[in-house]
């Protein structure tokens, strides 16, 4: 859809990790709520946009050109771009006065990052486009770790550094499965830029220090349910690596992409558990 609901959710379950794993009390169920309400539709407004900006982009594409702007099923017009920032504002304004100002600022700085940084200034013009912009899923953790505690701590900064290392591997995975479709749309991904084959090298060494990061927050307190999901997702998602450094194809990069959201969310769900049974 127009505002990348699969998508959105994914990042408020980030941003709901990023609370669980703040060393400090949890608020009130309904101030939860806020905050995964609050990054769902900020998600959602700067999917929206991305959508809006690439249109003629994704029209180039066949993974996107059924996409409701790039498809005309939508018209791109001011109305749309008034309720793409009016979502938003709703966002970080209710985030600043249910929460903290904290909260609200990590929230918008993640929605301008992929919707700004990533989509307008970078997506076109260099391959490290995907680096920065997943800075937009480091936000999310720290919006929701803000949330319970605005000075932050150790383990909700490690945790977005492991979603900061964990977006390029996964983009580049589904980049190289899509390396024609970026190439005719002239965006200048990984895998267009250096070719296929070392792009799947440099995958592959990218998840292997994402995996080495993402056991650092064992070290600062995180539970034993992290420490098995981080092994266990971390090794799942190498494999797959490998895989796909062995044998750089369609198949294996879309194989290494699907391990890199099982590995994400078997993280999600290792904090989940550590803090229940905190």
């Amino acid at each position: 859809g127009v505002f990348k609901l699969r998508i959105g959710m994914l990042i408020m379950l980030t941003a709901l990790a990023g609370l669980a794993i703040a060393p400090a009390p949890a608020p009130a169920a309904w101030r939860v709520l806020v905050v995964a309400l609050a990054v769902f539709v900020a998600s959602a407004s700067s999917g929206a946009f991305n959508q809006f900006v690439e249109a003629d982009a994704d029209k180039l594409m066949a993974r996107t050109r059924k996409r409701a702007f790039a498809s005309g099923a939508l018209k791109a017009g001011p109305a749309w771009m008034g309720v793409i920032v009016g979502l938003l504002a709703m966002a970080v304004a209710t985030t600043w006065w249910v929460l903290n100002g904290t909260a609200a600022l990590f929230l918008f700085l993640g929605a301008f990052t992929y919707g700004v940084v990533y989509t307008v200034a970078l997506k076109r013009r260099t391959w490290l486009n995907i680096v920065f912009g997943g800075l937009a899923g480091s936000f999310a953790v720290l919006t929701g770790a803000a949330a319970a505690d605005p000075t932050l701590g150790a383990l909700p900064l490690l945790l977005a550094l492991v979603l900061f290392l964990w977006t390029p591997p996964h983009f580049w995975s589904l980049a190289i499965a899509n390396c024609d479709d970026y190439a005719a749309a002239g965006v200048p991904m990984l895998p267009v830029v250096v070719g296929v084959p070392r792009a799947a090298w440099v995958v592959h060494v990218n998840t292997i220090a994402l995996v080495v990061v993402s056991l650092l927050p064992v070290a600062f307190g995180a539970g034993p349910s992290y420490l098995v999901a981080a092994v266990i997702g971390g090794a799942w998602f190498l494999r797959k690596t490998h895989a796909l450094l062995r044998k750089p194809a369609r198949g294996t990069a879309m194989a290494a992409f699907f391990a890199s959201m099982m590995q994400l969310g078997v993280l999600i769900v290792g904090v989940a558990l550590d803090a229940l049974l905190a």
